[in-house]
């Protein structure tokens, strides 16, 4: 799939959306053995786990298209959210490790990370570098004064030294 091909957002699968916030999640399966713990029945194109340190921000962004499930593992996010194009201060719900939040497209958000943090990030369109930049695009409506954070053209590096995205 190409950054082109990127499908329109259609009524039925909005309808199969959870509402924007903080995911109410099914019962874990118990056993002997240990817990299973179902988290999203949704075709996606992307998962990807980030890690995030103390005083940093991500995100500060939109999406025209892509939504994502962003599951707590360990730490705690201060997720900051708003409709695009509002200019009202946004709402903050604080997620905590073993929580999810959704973020559906055309919805400012952005994360601070309070303690370091990891967390799996489950989304609709595919991570390609092209692809997520075809479709997302930047606000400034979370402060980055004092907490460590990233712009476009700033260096990022991969394993191979590829550019990265910066959710």
């Amino acid at each position: 799939m190409s950054a082109h091909d990127i499908p329109p957002v259609t009524d039925e699968e909005r309808s199969r959306w959870p509402a924007h916030g903080v995911v109410k999640l099914e019962k874990p399966f118990i056993d002997a053995r240990g817990m299973i713990q179902p988290l999203v029945d949704e075709m996606m194109r992307s998962a990807v786990m980030i890690k995030s340190k103390a005083g940093s921000i991500r995100a500060n962004h939109y999406h025209k298209t892509d939504w994502h499930y962003c599951y707590v593992i360990a730490g705690q996010v201060e997720y900051f959210h708003r409709p695009t194009g509002s200019n009202d201060e946004p709402a903050v719900i604080v997620v905590n490790e073993g929580e999810m939040v959704f973020t559906p497209p055309m919805v400012d958000h952005g994360m601070r990370f309070p303690v370091d943090t990891v967390f799996l990030t489950l989304g609709r369109n595919p991570r390609d570098q092209a692809t997520y930049e075809s479709d997302v695009v930047r606000v400034e409506f979370v402060p980055t004064e004092g907490w460590t954070s990233w712009s476009p053209g700033e260096a990022q590096s991969r394993g191979d030294d590829e550019k990265g995205g910066d959710d």
